[in-house]
């Protein structure tokens, strides 16, 4: 067993309210430059949408992640012949379009027009070649449902269902996916890279870009199935979130999560067993893969893996960090997060907590089948996003997440004790409780689990949480 550390961050969708309040401090601190106007490290889609860029979750298209071939696994868009044949063409990439042409306007005509009969007008200006553009496509161009008539019909997620049924008027569904690089423990970029610039960063997981090796070969872009590394047409060079790693190092959180006002972020560490990761990401179906990406996922509270840990050099504010972080509980205790598309078989650590959402005709039909499927959002639908297809794992989540409102709903209102849902989900009151406060009331300190460097002098002792008798090494 190797164990390994690895940031992670957990979204409620059951909270986002679409404000975007998470972009903005990215953009403004990370992408403020000649080049990167069309990056949105953090960008929030609106569901159903085929989102930004266009269509990023179908792979027929993109060819991004893995998949396997034959008992292998292998990346879509071809291994190193294919990338050496097509190194000064690559036939995957997505063209700017596909993002979007980032624009401006010359405002100083408005400012500096002379006094006339009629107001004047200003048209979008291309911040690329600077020639007036005609605006077709936007980060944002699908937010709230607009165009979704025109657009939704191509969401991947509606595999299986009948997308013209759920666009109508009286049944559309709506909901927010705030999305950001996954840095996942098998990064199909970082295998896509003929320069190796791209690497995991060995003490925490981030995946970053070494600026120094990057040629700008562009295989990166088409590799990662998010779509969350960028070409900087300026610099030549590939760029992508980098989990602020400065504030990490610092002991602060990332911005989009200090930012967050729906406060629907939780960020922590993760134990993993790094020697298991192949079997994981090539497990040999797709429904499979998050099972087994759940299974390398270690207890940070286990006396034996802490022990192990410590003596394969991961440090004490590390693992004490672990030990209190609430990833861990939300992503496999509790079994309330999933990862997004795990069918790409890059193992993202990124999850998200599904919505639940209004119920429909339930008072005529209370008594057939399951209260889900009387939601507003299908779980056929969120099943395609989140657990490649399998129902099983969203409808645990979504029953946990009733039982506790109906759990605190009983306490404050005072309708039944014990409702059947709480002891079908087998949650006791004290989970419950333990629910309720990480994901209703849970302060600052408790939603962003960031240890430090250097805290601990070598030969003390480490008292917290039940962590003891380990110690980091001096600096």
């Amino acid at each position: 067993m190797k164990i390994k550390a690895q940031f992670a961050m957990v979204l409620n969708l059951d909270k986002c309210i679409g404000c975007h309040t998470c972009s903005i401090p990215c953009k403004n601190v990370w992408t403020n430059r000649k080049g990167a106007e069309y990056m949105w490290y953090n960008n929030v889609e609106t569901k159903p949408g085929i989102g930004y860029p266009r269509q990023w979750e179908d792979q027929r298209l993109h060819n991004g992640g893995w998949h396997l071939q034959g008992n292998r696994l292998a990346l879509r868009a071809g291994g190193r012949a294919h990338k050496l044949l097509n190194i000064f063409h690559n036939p995957d990439l997505s063209t700017i379009d596909a993002y979007y042409e980032p624009w401006n306007y010359n405002y100083e005509r408005l400012i500096d027009s002379p006094r006339r009969k009629h107001q004047p007008a200003i048209r979008p200006v291309s911040q690329i070649t600077g020639e007036p553009l005609d605006l077709k496509w936007g980060p944002n161009w699908e937010d709230d449902l607009a165009g979704a008539g025109e657009t939704a019909p191509k969401d991947v997620n509606f595999k299986d269902l009948d997308h013209a049924a759920y666009l109508q008027f009286r049944s559309v569904f709506m909901f927010y996916l705030p999305r950001l690089c996954e840095h996942c423990l098998n990064p199909a970029c970082a295998a896509s890279c003929p320069s190796g610039a791209l690497y995991k960063r060995e003490e925490d997981g981030i995946v970053l870009v070494d600026q120094e090796r990057c040629r700008g070969w562009r295989f990166c872009v088409t590799g990662c199935p998010y779509k969350k590394t960028y070409f900087n047409w300026k610099s030549g060079r590939a760029e992508k979130c980098i989990f602020c790693y400065p504030r990490i190092e610092s002991g602060q959180t990332t911005l989009c999560a200090h930012t967050c006002v729906g406060r629907i972020r939780y960020v922590g560490i993760i134990l993993y067993d790094a020697e298991r990761i192949l079997q994981a990401a090539a497990a040999a179906t797709d429904q499979e893969v998050y099972p087994a990406h759940l299974e390398i996922l270690l207890d940070p509270r286990d006396p034996q893996i802490q022990a192990t840990a410590h003596a394969q050099g991961i440090s004490a504010s590390m693992l004490a960090a672990a030990a209190r972080s609430p990833v861990y509980k939300l992503i496999k205790t509790w079994r309330l997060a999933l990862p997004l598309h795990p069918e790409f078989r890059t193992l993202p650590m990124v999850w998200y907590i599904p919505p639940l959402s209004p119920l429909q005709n339930y008072a005529a039909e209370k008594d057939s089948g399951d209260i889900l499927d009387h939601m507003r959002i299908p779980v056929r639908y969120m099943a395609n996003l989140l657990t490649a297809g399998d129902e099983a794992p969203v409808r645990l989540s979504l029953h946990r997440l009733m039982a506790l409102r109906q759990f605190m709903r009983n306490r404050r209102v005072g309708e039944e004790k014990d409702s059947p849902r709480q002891s079908e989900t087998g949650l006791s009151e004290s989970t419950l409780e333990e629910m309720y406060r990480l994901l209703a009331l849970a302060p600052f300190e408790e939603r962003y689990v960031v240890p430090t460097r250097g805290t601990v002098a070598h030969g003390s002792t480490l008292e917290v949480q039940g962590l003891s008798g380990f110690a980091d090494e001096p600096s």
